[in-house]
C-alpha cells in the first residue's frame, strides 16, 4: 500500500487514509477533491478534514504541491469536506 505524506501535518498515511487534491482539468484556478484517485495531473494529498484544509491554505502548502503560483479556489474541497453525505457516496 503506497504511503503518502499530509501537505498540511507533514504525517506520513497510507493513500487510502488521505485525500488526494488535483488542479480542475477545465479550470486552473480551482483546486477539487478526487477521493477515487483517478483524476489526471499532479496530486497534493491532504488528511481529510477542515483543520488540516485551513492550516495547508494558510501555508499555500496546496499551491506549492501542484506548482500553481496564483490564487486558487478550494472551495470544492470545503464543500467536500464539510458534507458527511458527500463523502460517503464518492469514497472509493
Amino acid at each position: 500500500m503506497p504511503v503518502r505524506t499530509c501537505v498540511a501535518t507533514h504525517q506520513r498515511k497510507a493513500d487510502t487514509e488521505l485525500l488526494r487534491l488535483v488542479v480542475d482539468p477545465s479550470d486552473p484556478d480551482r483546486i477539487i477533491p478526487d477521493p477515487r484517485r483517478r483524476l489526471p495531473g499532479r496530486g497534493a494529498w491532504i488528511t481529510p478534514d477542515l483543520d488540516a484544509l485551513d492550516l495547508a491554505c494558510q501555508r499555500r502548502a496546496i499551491q506549492r504541491a501542484l506548482r500553481v503560483s496564483a490564487e486558487t479556489d478550494t472551495g470544492q474541497v470545503r464543500e467536500y469536506l464539510a458534507d458527511p453525505d458527500l463523502k460517503r457516496k464518492t469514497d472509493p
